[in-house]
């Protein structure tokens, strides 16, 4: 009996062997290691690898953790290098690369299951701010990373954290890039999208830091904000709104060249609009920050400190008006 049990033990340990061997071939994440590891061991990650280790980064995903990494593919670091001009890793900046990295970098174990629409913060420093950056996590349809990036292997264990592989490499957010990503500001874009707009937002809202305008602070009204207006103006639809008056309203939820965070607001705090008109902040009964605009109407700020690379948006439950 104590043969058979013998041969039994080294019989289990070859399937496993063997099947990690196998998974291996096929390009599947199943040998434990830092994530350093295990991202040195496939075949598809390679450029990733690389990357790690040009910056150094290499090291420090080896380190306690935990950590939560979006490993992009070498095919999307393909399309990223095509994208920004590129042929190869030597081309960008390593600093700029550090930086594009740590965007894929969450501090915590988070496994799919625990993640829900809403927002993190990346290990990424703004240019705007100093500050770590934040990202928008869309489950509505598998996991999608600021709308530009997907989970294709999730949950790959590692023992300082967890890997998930993504499709696209997450480029430094914009402005912008948080107002396609998040559902709650699709009003928004068509607004700031329609075809008659003498103004240009997508382009003022992508100037990088340290170009000015930039850096920007938005108070971006969700979607129910806009329904809203709808019904107190009496109409049914943003294309109901004359040019000027639309070009004029949106101007007036942005703030240009700072790059105001919750953590200096102060109540009393006044701001002058691009629009011109002016803004007042305060705390209501709840400690909750409210706008006041031209009109005396309020709003109420239900969402701080959304980090851009060029800037930073809180969302408002109401359009505020010049």
């Amino acid at each position: 009996m104590k043969k058979q049990i013998q041969i039994l033990a080294i019989a289990l340990i070859s399937i496993f062997i063997v099947s990690c061997d196998d998974d291996n071939d096929n390009d599947n994440l199943c040998c434990a290691g830092t994530i350093t590891d295990i991202a040195s061991q496939q075949e598809s990650l390679t450029t990733l690898v690389s990357a790690l280790q040009v910056t150094g980064l290499d090291a420090a995903l080896t380190g306690d953790g935990p950590y939560t990494v979006l490993a992009p593919t070498n095919d999307a670091f393909d399309t990223f290098l095509a994208s920004i001009n590129a042929t190869s890793l030597d081309d960008i900046p390593v600093d700029l690369l550090t930086n594009v990295l740590l965007n894929h970098v969450i501090v915590g174990d988070l496994e799919s299951n625990s993640l829900s629409n809403g927002y993190a913060n990346t290990q990424a420093i703004s240019d705007a701010s100093d500050t770590n950056m934040s990202i928008y996590v869309n489950t509505d349809n598998g996991v999608n990373f600021n709308g530009v990036s997907n989970v294709i292997t999730p949950d790959v264990a590692a023992t300082n954290g967890v890997v998930h592989v993504v499709d696209a490499v997450i480029g430094l957010p914009s402005i912008v890039t948080f107002a396609l990503a998040d559902p709650n500001f699709e009003v928004l874009v068509q607004a700031l999208t329609r075809e008659d707009l003498t103004q240009d937002f997508v382009g003022l809202l992508s100037i990088p830091a340290g170009s000015p305008p930039s850096p920007f602070t938005v108070f971006a009204p969700i979607n129910s904000g806009f329904v809203n207006l709808l019904t107190e103006l009496g109409i049914s639809s943003l294309n109901d709104i004359d040019e000027p008056t639309l070009s004029a309203v949106l101007s007036y939820h942005v703030v240009v060249g700072i790059n105001q965070g919750s953590v200096t607001l102060s109540g009393g705090s006044e701001f002058t609009t691009a629009q011109g008109g002016s803004l007042l902040f305060n705390f209501n009964d709840n400690g909750a920050g409210i706008l006041t605009d031209n009109n005396d109407r309020t709003s109420n700020i239900i969402l701080l400190d959304v980090q851009a690379n060029n800037g930073i948006i809180h969302a408002i439950d109401t359009v505020v008006l010049p």
